[in-house]
């Protein structure tokens, strides 16, 4: 079901690459601040094989505030595993109306795999061809541009949760997973729990979208955590915790434009899912978003980046 919502500010900047971003301005620090920050997004700079989105008809200008848009990339990265996409967040932002759009894709939607030439579901594309493909999957299924990326690995969440001391949640749902036990109500984890208690989600009765919230939680509270970090040991925690397990192909000098000329829209945040029922082919089971829902959704985006508004069908 799709639920729209406002959320907090810094919600915007739940990707930890832009961390180096706020901090640039504390005190005495600012130079080792800004030294780290640009050695640390060189470090997970990666290019996508191609200058600009095929559905992308001019390129951006960030001075001009042409809306953009962000793949948000959650996977399970383990040595020796490319893993999946376990998350999958499309983020556009039009700094013209102060506002930010969420749209979070459920891992077993149904879609075409491009460059694969079959229907599976959405977070393989990931496993079959990495960030490439599951770029070229996520533009073809709602047919509007990806001009950004940032991977992040799930399994940072223990390293990056340590990192801040500890986060506290609001958890809707008791519930055991990986050893530990999650009562309902204000909870603090550390890193294991948290990995766990974003891990859980055929005991929920959202299922994925369950677990997808409690992924947003988590992060949320390591920015709220990290927004009010006062020692450098902390940022050198963080900044090896970015070095480890983010990637992105945004530069240092676009997060800087991108900082400058966008932060306002983030006074305006809603958050979209892609409405769908579950249903079962060939024993193994799918998320089915139905035709028009899709249309909706997409020319809902188009607008918001100010792109035309005629969507091409996609194989189902």
């Amino acid at each position: 079901m799709r639920e729209a919502r406002k959320k907090r500010k810094k919600w915007l900047w739940i990707t930890l690459s832009v961390i180096g971003l706020f901090v640039l301005a504390t005190g005495g620090y600012a130079f080792y601040l800004y030294k780290s920050a640009t050695d640390t997004v060189a470090s997970i700079h990666e290019d996508l094989n191609r200058d600009k989105s095929d559905k992308r008809p001019e390129d951006v200008v960030f001075k001009d505030k042409d809306p953009i848009s962000i793949l948000l990339m959650g996977v399970d990265e383990r040595e020796g595993d490319r893993g999946r996409s376990d998350s999958l967040i499309l983020m556009t932002v039009n700094p013209n109306t102060n506002s930010t759009q969420m749209v979070s894709i459920p891992r077993d939607t149904r879609t075409e795999i491009v460059g694969k030439g079959i229907d599976d579901k959405i977070n393989h594309a990931y496993a079959f061809g990495g960030t490439e493909m599951a770029v070229a999957t996520v533009e073809n299924f709602l047919d509007v541009p990806v001009d950004y990326f940032v991977k992040i690995n799930m399994e940072s969440f223990k390293d990056t949760v340590d990192a801040v001391g500890g986060v506290e949640v609001n958890n809707t749902l008791n519930f055991s997973y990986g050893g530990y036990d999650f009562n309902e109500g204000t909870i603090t984890l550390d890193g294991e729990k948290a990995l766990a208690y974003t891990r859980m989600r055929y005991d929920d009765p959202r299922g994925d979208f369950g677990r997808q919230d409690r992924q947003r939680q988590v992060i949320e509270g390591v920015m709220k955590k990290g927004a009010n970090i006062s020692s450098i040991t902390k940022f050198g925690d963080m900044f090896g915790v970015v070095r480890d397990n983010v990637k992105t192909n945004l530069t240092f000098d676009e997060m800087w434009e991108i900082q400058a000329n966008y932060k306002s829209a983030s006074s305006n945040l809603e958050q979209f899912q892609v409405k769908g029922t579950g249903d079962k082919i060939n024993g193994i089971y799918y998320y089915i978003v139905p035709e028009e829902e899709r249309l909706s959704l997409s020319n809902q985006l188009k607008e918001h980046l100010e792109i035309t508004t005629e969507t091409a069908s996609v194989a189902k």
